[in-house]
């Protein structure tokens, strides 16, 4: 059984999900492992979070512990034995300490990148707003806007499928994939009513995801998170 390597809430996840043409994620897809598709559709997310009480291995690391992430992700899935594994693949994790990424890219073999960041969490009558802020050049931005009461995630629905995955994958090499399980709970979600969202993709992600600037997203979502744990990852 592999051993925990992290520990932490993750709070207040605002989440972007486009539909993306499949081959457009054949290079970033590790070795054994399948995209997986939620009625016949293909997504990327572009996620932004907080960290909190983060402790590595046990321990809290100072100023280290609470921290933004935005993340551009996609969804895969594994057969082991009988059993298929849903998780998810990282294109680019953007922190704001070096040290994170420093450590994730060289041992963990992650793509992180180091930028400025900024939160803000705001409720007024009822109203939540969350945005999350990242500056390469210029400041990209994601804000939402929702209901102040969760509501639980519906059995079949999109909000399950993009939140229900428990594992997560990463390409060594074409013939090398690490595999990790996150552990928690079923979340549940705030009512969205508006979203803005101000990303340059090209700048941030590469010249293969510049239509994104462009594409308005099948759905956001914003889910209230919870505590998490992230075990060792183990070669497949």
């Amino acid at each position: 059984m592999a051993s925990i390597f992290l520990t932490a809430e993750w709070r207040k996840l605002a989440m972007a999900n486009y539909a993306v043409n499949p081959a457009l994620l054949q290079p970033y897809l590790p070795y054994k492992t399948e995209l997986d598709l939620w009625k016949d559709t293909c997504y990327v997310s572009l996620v932004g979070f907080m960290f909190q009480n983060t402790r590595l291995r046990g321990f809290r690391i100072p100023c280290h512990h609470t921290f933004e992430e935005v993340n551009l992700r996609f969804y895969v899935k594994y057969k082991d034995g009988a059993e298929w594994k849903r998780g998810v693949v990282f294109i680019k994790e953007i922190v704001p300490q070096p040290a994170l990424t420093f450590v994730a890219n060289r041992i963990y073999k992650e793509n992180y990148q180091t930028m400025p960041m900024a939160h803000q969490w705001q409720t007024n009558a009822g109203t939540l707003t969350v945005a999350y802020r990242w500056k390469l050049d210029n400041w990209n931005s994601l804000e939402v806007v929702s209901s102040a009461q969760t509501i639980s995630i519906a059995n079949g629905s999109e909000e399950e499928f993009i939140t229900e995955h428990y594992w997560g994958y990463t390409k060594f090499t074409d013939t090398r994939t690490s595999e990790y399980a996150v552990e928690h709970p079923r979340w549940n979600v705030y009512p969205v009513r508006d979203y803005t969202i101000d990303v340059n993709f090209t700048k941030v992600y590469g010249r293969n995801f510049d239509f994104l600037s462009r594409q308005k997203p099948m759905s956001v979502f914003l889910a209230e998170g919870s505590e998490i744990v992230v075990k060792k990852g183990m070669p497949i």
